[in-house]
C-alpha cells in the first residue's frame, strides 16, 4: 500500500467453545494452582475458519452486512463515555488529548508471559540453555509467575512491565478504569510476583533492580478517585495491600539503610544517568552514596502508609498502632536528613539537597549536582484534618507523647500542633524556609523551571558544568536538555535536563498538599525574579498547564511535542492525532525517547481532568 493512502479492514469477533483445544481453563491472572499442564500449552489453536461457528452452526455469507451499523453504534458508545468523563464544559482539544491519553493506555496493555523457573530450564525439546543462567540474570526470582495482562510503558518499545511505571498507569487509568487499576496494583504484591523477602520486581531485564518505592501512593490515590467517583473506596483492595506493602517497606529499611541511620540508598532508582556517576556502581574502597532522592522516597513511603493505616484505623482502631509506627519512622528520617553529620543532605550554602559520598573514615562529600534528586525532598508531605485525628483516641495520644517527649524530633514537623486551613496539620520532610528555598530554584527559568514543567536538571549546568575526578578519570554533568550525551545505561534515555512527566505530577500534588495547609495567604514568587506572587495552589495550576501546553497549539498552530519529530507527522491525515513521549526538550517540548504512547506520560489526561474542573485551563500564548 502507497505510504499516506488508507484501507478499510473488517474484522468480526467470533466466539470460540470454552472447552475446545487451546482454550484456557483458568482465568489469566489467577493464582498459578490449577493451571492448565505446561505440556498443553503447546497444542495448537482452532483454526480460523473452525473459530467462525461454533458446532451446528453454519457459515454466514452476509456476516458483514451489519458492520457498519454495529461499528457507527460501538463508536457512539466510546464517545459517550469519554463524554462522561470529561469535566464539563471542556474544549474540543483538550477532550482529544485526554482521550488519546486514556485509549493509548488502554491499547497497551499486553499479554505478558514469563515464568522465570521455565526459561531457567529452557524450552522443551530444544538444546539445554548455558549452565550460567541459573547463576545470571532474574536466578533468584524463580519464584515469579508471570502470566497476566498487563499496563506496559509502551507495548512496542517496552513491551514489557515496569512496577513503578505502572503505579503512575494507574492513576489515570482510574479515571476509565478503576477495577483494573486496582487489579495490577494488586498483582505486583501478590506472592507469586513479590519476592519472599518483600522486594517488588522492577523489570525482566533485572527484577532484582530497585525502583522507587511509589505503590504505596499509588494505591492510595487509585482509592481516593474511586471513592470520589463512586462515592464509596474499596477497603478491602487498600487494606489487602497495604499488608503486602509493609514486606515491602521493612525490605527497603534492611536492604538499603546500610549503616542504620535512616539515609537510603538504592542505585540508580529509575532515575539512569542523573548522577555524576553509575549509582548502582559500588566503589572499590567502600565509600557508599547517601541518596537524597532515596531518602525522600522513603519519607514519602513512611507518610503514605501512615496515610493509608489511618484511613483502615476508622474501622478497626487496631491500625492506630501501626500508623504511629510510620509517623515515627519518618521522624527519624527527617531527623537523619536534615542534621546527619551535622547538616544531614542540605548544604547551607547553596541552600539546596544533595547525593553526598560517605566514605569509610567517616567523612562526607556532597556532589553538588542540581537536579530534581535534590526537589524530591518536597515530595514527601501529608496534611490531615484534625476532626480525623480525634476519631483516633490512641494515634491521638501516642503522638501528643512523641512530639512532648521527643522535641528535637518534633521540631522537623511542620506546624504538626498548628493549626493551618480547614484546622489541617501538616507532616513533611521540608521545613517553611526550606521548602522557600527550594520552591525559590524550582520556579527559576534559569534554572528548572521550563515553558513546558521542571527539568531533571538546572540550567545552571549548561554554563557551569559540575566536575569530579574519579579514580583518575574526570566526570562531567551538563545540562543536556534532549537526547542524552553519555553512555550510562546504554544512553537511550536522559535525565540530565528533559521535562519528565511522573516527577513533575508528584511535585503538583505535594505543591497541592502544601496549599491545604498554609492556604492563599503563602505567596511565592513564580516565575522568580518575575515581580509575580502565587499561592501554592497557583503554582501547581501553572505547572498543570505548561506541562499540558506539549499538546496544544500555540497561535502559530505549532505544537510542542513534534519539534523532535515534526516530519514523521503529515500535516493532512495526523493533525488530530498525539504522541505521548517518554521525556520532553527541557528547552522547546520537543517528544523524545519512546513515543506513540509511554504510559506516564498519560498522566496528562489526569492534569486535564484537574485542571477543566478547577476551570483553570490556559490556552497557550
Amino acid at each position: 500500500m502507497p505510504a499516506n493512502e488508507s484501507r478499510t479492514v473488517r474484522l468480526r469477533l467470533a466466539r470460540i467453545d470454552p472447552g475446545s483445544a487451546g482454550a484456557s481453563c483458568a482465568p489469566v491472572g489467577a493464582s498459578p494452582t490449577g493451571f492448565r499442564d505446561k505440556k498443553a500449552r503447546g497444542e495448537a489453536p482452532r483454526t480460523a475458519r473452525e473459530a467462525r461457528a461454533l458446532p451446528g452452526e453454519e457459515l454466514r455469507s452476509d456476516a458483514f452486512a451489519d458492520f457498519d451499523e454495529i461499528f457507527s453504534a460501538r463508536k457512539a458508545e466510546a464517545n459517550e463515555f469519554y463524554d462522561t468523563i470529561a469535566p464539563i464544559n471542556l474544549g474540543s482539544e483538550y477532550k482529544a488529548i485526554q482521550r488519546q491519553a486514556l485509549a493509548g493506555l488502554l491499547w497497551t496493555k499486553q499479554f505478558y508471559y514469563y515464568i522465570v523457573e521455565e526459561w531457567l530450564e529452557g524450552d522443551p525439546g530444544q538444546p539445554a540453555p548455558p549452565d550460567s543462567r541459573w547463576n545470571g540474570r532474574n536466578f533468584d526470582w524463580q519464584h515469579l509467575y508471570n502470566e497476566r495482562v498487563m499496563s506496559m510503558p509502551d507495548s512496542w518499545e517496552f513491551p514489557w512491565y515496569a512496577s513503578w511505571d505502572l503505579a503512575f498507569h494507574c492513576i489515570p487509568l482510574a479515571l476509565i478504569d478503576s477495577h483494573f487499576a486496582k487489579g495490577q496494583l494488586d498483582t505486583v504484591v501478590r506472592e507469586w510476583y513479590q519476592h519472599p523477602n518483600g522486594q517488588i520486581p522492577a523489570y525482566e531485564w533485572n527484577f532484582s533492580d530497585v525502583n522507587p518505592p511509589v505503590l504505596a501512593w499509588a494505591a492510595w490515590r487509585v482509592f481516593q478517585i474511586e471513592r470520589k467517583q463512586s462515592g464509596k473506596g474499596d477497603r478491602a483492595f487498600l487494606e489487602t495491600i497495604f499488608h503486602k506493602l509493609l514486606l515491602t517497606f521493612t525490605w527497603w529499611v534492611n536492604r538499603k539503610d546500610s549503616e542504620g541511620n535512616n539515609i537510603f540508598q538504592g542505585g540508580f532508582l529509575g532515575l539512569d544517568n542523573i548522577g555524576v556517576f553509575n549509582r548502582n556502581e559500588s566503589f572499590p574502597d567502600g565509600s557508599h552514596l547517601e541518596q537524597s532522592d532515596g531518602t525522600s522516597w522513603m519519607g514519602m513511603f513512611s507518610l503514605n502508609l501512615m496515610r493509608i493505616a489511618i484511613e483502615l484505623a476508622r474501622e478497626n482502631h487496631v491500625y492506630e498502632n501501626i500508623a504511629t509506627k510510620f509517623f515515627e519512622h519518618f521522624l527519624g528520617i527527617a531527623a537523619a536528613m536534615n542534621n546527619l553529620g551535622g547538616f544531614g543532605l542540605w548544604d547551607e550554602e547553596d541552600e539546596f539537597y544533595y547525593d553526598v559520598l560517605r566514605t569509610p573514615g567517616g567523612r562526607y562529600f556532597p556532589l553538588k549536582v542540581r537536579s530534581i534528586v535534590g526537589l524530591m525532598p518536597l515530595l514527601a508531605v501529608e496534611t490531615i484534618q484534625w476532626q480525623l485525628i480525634d476519631q483516633l483516641p490512641g494515634f491521638k495520644s501516642r503522638l501528643e507523647w512523641y512530639l512532648a517527649h521527643r522535641p528535637q524530633q518534633a521540631s522537623l514537623v511542620s506546624r504538626w500542633q498548628e493549626p493551618g486551613m480547614h484546622e489541617t496539620r501538616l507532616v513533611a520532610l521540608t521545613r517553611g524556609h526550606r521548602m522557600k528555598c527550594l520552591l525559590r530554584r524550582m520556579l527559576d527559568p534559569d534554572e528548572f523551571l521550563s515553558d513546558y514543567g521542571i527539568r531533571s536538571v538546572s540550567k545552571y549546568h549548561r554554563d557551569h558544568p559540575y566536575r569530579l575526578t574519579v579514580r583518575g578519570e574526570e566526570k562531567i554533568v551538563n545540562y543536556e536538555p534532549a537526547e542524552s550525551q553519555t553512555g550510562i545505561f546504554g544512553g537511550n534515555s536522559n535525565w540530565r535536563g528533559p521535562v519528565w512527566f511522573p516527577i513533575n505530577y508528584l511535585l503538583i500534588e505535594s505543591l497541592q498538599q502544601f496549599h491545604h495547609y498554609y492556604g492563599d495567604d503563602f505567596k511565592v514568587e513564580c516565575p522568580t525574579g518575575s515581580g509575580r506572587y502565587l499561592t501554592l495552589k497557583e503554582v501547581a495550576d501553572e505547572l498543570s498547564n505548561r506541562l499540558i501546553k506539549l499538546w496544544l497549539r500555540n497561535q502559530k498552530g505549532e505544537r510542542p511535542f513534534l519539534r523532535a519529530s515534526a516530519g514523521a507527522f503529515n500535516s493532512q491525515t495526523d493533525s488530530k492525532l498525539y504522541w505521548f513521549h517518554e521525556y520532553f526538550n527541557g528547552d522547546n517540548g520537543g517528544g523524545l525517547g519512546a513515543s506513540h504512547q509511554t504510559g506516564w506520560t498519560a498522566l496528562v489526561a489526569k492534569l486535564i481532568q484537574q485542571q477543566g474542573e478547577f476551570g483553570t485551563l490556559r490556552q497557550p500564548r
